[in-house]
């Protein structure tokens, strides 16, 4: 990992090129944007286009008829996770599955899972433009969730991560509908996303209400998360309570229940989420008796440790066979 002597938790030294049409915030703190890198990240650096208490059920009926063809796999749309605006996902099914399931016939296997909560700074982003995610993990045989979550400045914490934690239950109670084994379910983040699923797992209290251990999730993976900064100084405010400070909210500092193993990841060129949050995060996992393996993306900036999931750019990194190599060793 590189030096991180004195290195500020977040920086926007070397911002992605302006969007007209970005959803991100105009007035903010030049020190942070936690860049929003979906296919409008990947267009500019690479050059291509439960209820509250519950989880919800959902019949095998509901999906079939919601079954459309994208990027060479199979998707449900905006299933809903819980009642409000913006709890909703994607799922997105490998080929034999979904051709299986359209003919209607017998399915006797169980695939793996995986849910992937992007990025944003808490504040953009959407399952829309992370379908390239979707994609990536479905045409590796994953059945995979994207999923939408309340925003900031709106919706500060801990909304975000109870969204988290509520499509994470949605998903592991309705495995047997996606023909999905519930043993073998991984939850990936990138950037605030990170933050999301490793806060949602790493503290049993997020999964509790809906009767799951956070040690029934097999594998979590964070690619350039946020886990320990002061946004009181280098930015995100908006998506915390103005009373609020690190010590309360940080996942480093929120650790409580049994531990599924992990993987944190770090993009060698990011300028936006400096490693000291993984070098934090790892430690805590560590002292409280996790297991956390750690990795570098050779050449990824903050944008492409997420956007190289997409086809036309997995020549920039590795990004997608490191996080694929983990999920096949820890769920397969």
């Amino acid at each position: 990992m590189k030096n991180t002597t004195n290195e500020p938790p977040f920086t926007n030294k070397q911002p992605l090129a302006a969007n007209n049409n970005s959803n991100e915030r105009t007035g903010h703190s030049p020190k942070f944007k936690l860049v929003k890198a979906g296919v409008t990240a990947a267009i500019a650096v690479g050059g291509i286009a439960l209820a509250t208490q519950q989880a919800q059920a959902l019949s095998a009926l509901a999906i079939v008829n919601g079954l459309t063809a994208s990027g060479g796999v199979t998707v449900s749309k905006d299933m809903m996770y819980g009642d409000e605006p913006n709890q909703d996902l994607d799922i997105y099914y490998p080929k034999p599955l979904a051709q299986a399931m359209r003919s209607q016939q017998t399915i006797t296997e169980s695939y793996p899972m995986v849910v992937f909560v992007h990025g944003g700074s808490w504040e953009s982003g959407s399952k829309e433009e992370y379908a390239f995610v979707g994609q990536s993990f479905a045409q590796a045989g994953y059945v995979t969730a994207v999923i939408n979550y309340r925003k900031a400045p709106k919706h500060v914490y801990p909304d975000y991560v109870e969204d988290t934690a509520q499509a994470i239950a949605w998903s592991y109670n309705n495995a047997p509908n996606l023909h999905v084994d519930p043993n073998r379910l991984a939850v990936v983040g990138h950037s605030a996303g990170a933050f999301n699923v490793v806060a949602a797992v790493s503290n049993e209290d997020f999964l509790a209400p809906y009767g799951i251990s956070p040690d029934a999730i097999k594998a979590v993976v964070g690619i350039a998360g946020p886990y320990s900064y002061d946004f009181r100084k280098y930015g995100g405010s908006s998506a915390f309570a103005s009373d609020s400070n690190p010590d309360q909210v940080m996942p480093d500092r929120q650790l409580k229940g049994p531990q599924p193993p992990y993987l944190l990841l770090t993009a060698e060129n990011d300028k936006t989420v400096y490693d000291t949050n993984t070098v934090k995060m790892t430690q805590a996992l560590k002292d409280f008796g996790a297991r956390v393996e750690t990795g570098e993306i050779k050449g990824a900036s903050h944008a492409t440790s997420i956007g190289a999931m997409a086809p036309p750019l997995r020549w920039i990194n590795d990004v997608r066979a490191q996080v694929l190599s983990y999920l096949n060793k820890e769920l397969n």
